[in-house]
């Protein structure tokens, strides 16, 4: 497009694109270019990725092809180049419950690797970036601050809910159907009903999930611009929102605002807050410090801990709470979470964001509404602490999450139960060999001895089917879905394959759990641990090859977000400076 006083020609000098397009030595690369169809004009202009993680694998990520043609659109009216590509993901509940879900925390990794090679190999200048699915959220917000070229965020939108018996449904109901159904509690005919109605449309899990609760934090540490989490996938406002996107990645190579001038400490401490007001996805406590390392920020889950410790939990979102992500877009979206947290002297509003405003200038106008319950005032929460705690003690030396938004009990003291996989845990619980008051203890599930740190949706959700869901504990070094709720306890470490606590457990060891004290303790002396951590000895996990090998060899600890790399604190150039 020729250059206007709206959108002057931008000096390549300072952009990756100039090593692939400027210069006689670069006429090779050029003539690749004009073999797609563009033209000199295009080729002079910024050349920026549109990353999505289309596939049709699931429903979260079907709509992201048509959402990436819109931001494509705002790129090329402000300016710009577009450049699709796709990366891969895995979904969670297809590759929940079986050994498919080892893959699912690893697909973050390699989504940001990916992303990574594609920009640099290609040396392209600026990113939007679109994510359906649980991990490709925080991967896409990992690559954008590793690379650190202006970028944008933009979720996919979440699926619209279903309707089963008069009520509205999510794929968490039909999981903890099938628990019901093995009770006897749900006919055949009526769990197949409900399977064919959960999941009415495009979109990722309705409820605040992982994935919505990932999509509040692109919000909220300002990577994705205000309001654009909210709407659901099939509505035609969220192109609208993408073209948007690509219009604002311009402006942002134009100020030269880079993803780590915004993502500060302020802003990491911001996304916490949002997600413990919500009672959000207990996986938030291991993506949040994954790209706070990226951006060389010291952030964990005791970190995590503090920040849900002293906010409010205002959202009653599900599983949690009564309402799906439709209910809170309908009254504004995550802006009305953040505005109440403002108003309420918790969010940092003078963070910068992608608009090239403040939190608290975005947030300028918007009013919460009254006359509805979704979101409340700090003021009048629905529980005075987030609806997420850290727990520590001598069961848990580096920590562990449980999600209590929602819970009535927040003590429990009951017997281990120990299962080496969720497989033998399932099976158990199927045949309900257990008794209530039992802590069912599932490990060997970390991220190193997994590998993969897997979810235990199946499990948690066939005991809420059977009726016990706070009349049994369950205790994991692997992780659970953010459709879980109940006394699940995840990401206990150090994990059971490099000798934690964990793997010392015995049947009928006392454990106690106590979410209003943070803590987590089992009845045994340090002198009786140490004895059996001599007696302990590793065990070999069934990937000793591929890729989950890979992973395990560099893989870190829950702790710390299970990060596979230093992060910015190590890196020797920023590829956006090169």
């Amino acid at each position: 497009m020729p250059d206007d006083a709206r959108h002057p020609a931008i000096d390549k000098s300072r952009l990756p694109s100039r090593h692939v397009t400027v210069g006689p030595e670069r006429a090779p690369h050029r003539a690749f270019l004009y073999s797609m169809g563009l033209t000199e004009e295009q080729i002079n202009q910024p050349i920026v990725g549109v990353a999505t993680t289309w596939n049709e694998a699931a429903p979260c990520n079907i709509a992201l092809s048509r959402q990436a043609q819109a931001a494509k659109k705002g790129v090329a009216a402000a300016g710009g180049t577009p450049r699709e590509f796709t990366t891969i993901t895995v979904t969670d509940g297809i590759a929940m419950g079986h050994e498919g879900m080892k893959s699912s925390l690893v697909s973050r990794e390699v989504i940001a690797d990916s992303v990574e090679l594609t920009m640099r190999g290609h040396c392209y200048d600026a990113l939007v970036g679109l994510a359906g699915c649980d991990k490709s959220l925080p991967g896409l917000m990992m690559a954008m601050l590793r690379l650190n070229v202006p970028a944008v965020f933009m979720y996919g939108g979440s699926i619209l809910p279903g309707r089963f018996k008069g009520k509205d449904v999510t794929i968490g109901n039909v999981f903890e159907a099938v628990g019901a159904h093995n009770v006897g509690n749900l006919s055949d005919e009526e769990l197949h009903e409900l399977e064919c109605v959960a999941c009415p449309s495009s979109g990722s899990c309705g409820g605040l999930f992982t994935a919505n609760t990932m999509a509040c934090v692109s919000e909220a540490i300002g990577l994705a611009l205000p309001g654009s989490a909210g709407a659901p996938a099939p509505y035609d406002s969220r192109d609208a929102y993408a073209e948007a996107s690509g219009e604002a990645v311009m402006r942002l190579i134009r100020d030269n605002i880079r993803p780590r001038d915004i993502v500060t400490r302020k802003a990491i401490e911001n996304a916490a807050m949002v997600v413990a007001a919500a009672g959000g996805s207990t996986n938030g406590s291991l993506h949040i410090p994954a790209i706070a390392n990226e951006a060389g920020i010291d952030f964990d889950i005791h970190a995590f801990g503090e920040i849900a410790r002293k906010t409010p939990y205002i959202a009653s979102m599900t599983p949690g709470g009564r309402y799906v992500m439709k209910d809170l877009h309908d009254i504004g979206g995550v802006p009305i979470i953040m505005k109440a947290l403002l108003d309420g002297g918790y969010l940092h509003g003078d963070c910068p964001t992608v608009t090239g405003k403040t939190v608290a200038e975005n947030l300028a106008n918007v009013k919460v509404p009254g006359g509805q319950d979704v979101v409340r005032p700090t003021s009048n929460p629905y529980a005075p602490t987030g609806g997420l705690v850290v727990l520590r003690g001598n069961l848990a030396p580096q920590g562990a999450i449980v999600k209590v938004a929602g819970m009535q009990r927040l003590r429990f003291d009951g017997t281990a139960l120990c299962f080496d996989c969720e497989e033998d845990a399932f099976k158990a619980v199927e045949a309900r060999r257990y008794k209530e008051g039992d802590v069912i203890v599932i490990r060997y599930e970390g991220p190193k001895g997994g590998p993969g740190m897997r979810e235990m949706l199946s499990t948690t959700a066939a005991l809420y089917g059977q009726g016990v869901g706070e009349k049994v504990a369950l205790i994991t070094d692997g992780r659970f879905s953010g459709a879980t709720h109940g006394f699940s306890i995840g990401h206990v470490g150090p994990e059971a394959a490099v000798g934690g606590p964990i793997a010392l457990l015995k049947d009928g060891d006392r454990i106690t759990i106590d979410a209003v004290a943070g803590t987590i303790d089992v009845a045994l002396s340090d002198g009786e641990l140490a004895e059996r951590r001599r007696a302990w000895t590793p065990r070999l996990n069934g990937y000793q090859s591929g890729t989950l090998w890979k992973y395990a060899q560099t893989v870190g600890d829950a702790e710390k977000g299970a990060i596979t790399h230093p992060g910015a604190r190590a890196e020797a150039h920023v590829y956006a400076d090169l």
